[in-house]
């Protein structure tokens, strides 16, 4: 069998995704190891947190709903993605999902059980996946580039799918919904300096957050360049260029510890180092 074309996919892939972000709009250098494995990271985020928040807002009373009689319904949707990211991302390395015996019952009984029970079940996976994907290794075979491919392409179908489910419900799927406005404040050169450092999001990608003419910058490690960071509140930021926001983090003395990255419905945690 050919795997050029697959080993293309990977080379093009990252450097797609990386451009939709605050963090890689325009990388400077080569991408390293590291640099492709948060791009399916990344990937994840997008998919995954716009999943989660599709669920969240269709009603519980609409989780029977199929277009026709011979597709899936939203309650069938939510489960089999639950179980379709436990055994692709297993996949990833040693951690494994301990199944019981719920997990076993046909797909039809669980396309019906509460929607609450299936979103916090669909979160739990996806946190799973956060987790084998945080332990993989370096992208290094063209076998661990098909299980990725494959688990986030599964992510995309079916967001796809839900959110043409969503159309014909007469509501918005979360990719189209409009950023809610925010509002900065001012904030003194001397309250913004507290956050200048650096931090630490996962290894091989760090944010390098500087003050400049003062207000606060924000840069990455794999080569974007500086982004402004408005203040909402004294931690609250957010960029204007794309809808993301920060969260700067403190110990019970004052001290900053991290900052939160909030985009695609989902918060990743960067611990400042420096």
């Amino acid at each position: 069998m050919n795997n050029t074309p697959v080993l293309r996919l990977t080379r093009i892939l990252p450097a797609f995704l990386l451009s939709a972000t605050l963090h890689a709009q325009a990388p400077a250098r080569g991408a390293s190891r590291e640099d492709i494995n948060f791009a399916f990271v990344n990937f994840e985020d997008i998919y995954g947190g716009r999943l989660v928040a599709a669920f969240d807002s269709i009603p519980a009373a609409r989780y029977d709903y199929r277009p026709t009689p011979s597709q899936q319904s939203i309650g069938y949707i939510a489960q089999h993605l639950e179980g379709a990211n436990y055994g692709l991302c297993e996949r990833f390395g040693d951690l494994k999902h301990t199944w019981t015996a719920k997990d076993s019952l046909p797909d039809s009984v669980k396309a019906r059980w509460p929607k609450d029970t299936l979103v916090a079940r669909l979160k739990a996976s996806l946190a799973f996946c956060d987790t084998a994907l945080a332990r993989m290794e370096s992208l290094r075979s063209v076998v661990t580039a098909v299980n990725l491919v494959g688990f986030e392409t599964d992510l995309a179908e079916h967001y796809s799918q839900l959110a043409v489910y969503m159309r014909l419900l007469n509501m918005v799927p979360p990719s189209a919904l409009k950023p809610r406005p925010r509002t900065a404040i001012d904030l003194p050169a001397s309250e913004l300096s507290r956050y200048v450092g650096v931090y630490q999001l996962t290894r091989g990608l760090e944010f390098d957050v500087r003050l400049r003419e003062r207000s606060l910058y924000i840069s990455s490690s794999i080569g974007n360049p500086p982004r402004r960071l408005w203040p909402e509140t004294e931690k609250d930021f957010f960029a204007k260029e794309v809808d993301v926001q920060v969260t700067f983090t403190r110990d019970a003395n004052g001290a900053v510890t991290g900052l939160v990255l909030h985009q695609f419905n989902r918060d990743r945690f960067a611990a400042k180092f420096k």
